[in-house]
């Protein structure tokens, strides 16, 4: 197993919370860090201004949800947060004036909101949860968000959703060993494609879905210890629909199932009890599994390489 040139090095190690830390989320030009808890917080972390004093904790988001907030996402332009939580709904967060304040609440799944994430745009937002269905909602006049459609397409809880960096395209993973490609069609959002079966798909719960920033390749990983990365293709109609094929399957490097992957940014990559700086090269993909490991990918065409961490 070939190790990569970087390393990851602890930086400061961020306490608050009370309770187990489920997300964390990189504000989008990297001075913000938003972190949410089984406390029914979330933590804003901005590093301090006077020099040697590293990261602080600059706000406390609370007093909204009544049970785990398990997402956080912000907003495009960095000025508003959404957050996901077990007792059902989806918070919208607003900076005004140095404090954030909850401007609205988006309601309807049955029971736990699973996962929240912005479109790149900003215009629609789309939420996920453990009544197997996918919300897309549309930002309305002021602080107003439209419920667009609901769909139901998974048969098992929906884990994880993801946006492609650049077109209305949405990816959900679930219980039911699939991912599910939603496209924008005028007023509805139809499932354009589903990754699933013995051939090419996972044969496991999907935790997690991530596109790269170019939007070229979707990586997901599962409960079957395995990681895979799709090619996304786009057909040359009007309009054009995606089309994912199988470029890798990588196994043997995860013991236990893999929770969550992500590609990289900014060079900036934060885990659940602290932050580490580092700065990666374009095509690096992060994964991190039951197994406590956090392992660096980087994808080559067919060929991998992994450092374990």
């Amino acid at each position: 197993m070939a190790t990569l040139a970087h390393s990851l090095e602890p930086l400061q190690t961020l306490e608050g919370h009370t309770d187990r830390v489920w997300h964390l989320a990189w504000s989008p030009d990297g001075t913000s860090l938003a972190s949410c808890s089984g406390d029914r917080t979330v933590r804003i972390w901005q590093q301090s201004r006077i020099e040697g004093r590293g990261w602080r904790c600059a706000a406390v988001l609370e007093d909204t949800h009544t049970k785990s907030i398990r997402c956080c996402c912000w907003s495009p332009g960095g000025t508003h947060l959404a957050t996901a939580s077990f007792d059902g709904t989806t918070a919208i967060w607003q900076l005004q004036g140095g404090i954030w304040e909850e401007i609205s609440k988006l309601e309807g799944h049955e029971n736990e909101v699973k996962a929240v994430a912005w479109s790149p745009c900003g215009n629609f937002l789309a939420t996920c949860g453990r009544d197997k269905s996918v919300w897309f909602w549309e930002r309305g006049l002021g602080d107003e968000y439209d419920c667009m459609d609901v769909k139901h397409g998974h048969s098992q809880d929906v884990k994880s959703i993801a946006w492609h960096p650049s077109r209305e395209l949405l990816a959900s993973c679930s219980y039911d060993n699939s991912i599910k490609l939603w496209a924008n069609d005028e007023a509805d959002w139809v499932c354009v494609q589903t990754l699933e079966g013995a051939a090419v798909g996972h044969s496991s719960t999907v935790w997690s879905v991530s596109f790269s920033r170019d939007g070229r390749k979707l990586a997901s990983v599962s409960d079957d210890c395995t990681l895979r990365v799709w090619s996304v293709e786009w057909s040359e109609g009007c309009p054009p629909e995606p089309h994912c094929s199988l470029a890798a399957c990588i196994s043997g490097h995860h013991s236990r199932c893999i929770f969550t992957v992500d590609w990289s940014a900014q060079g900036l990559i934060a885990t659940g009890d602290g932050a580490n700086s580092i700065k990666l090269r374009q095509g690096l993909l992060a994964s991190a599994g039951d197994d406590g490991l956090v392992k660096l990918w980087q994808y080559k065409g067919l060929g991998q390489a992994a450092a374990q961490q």
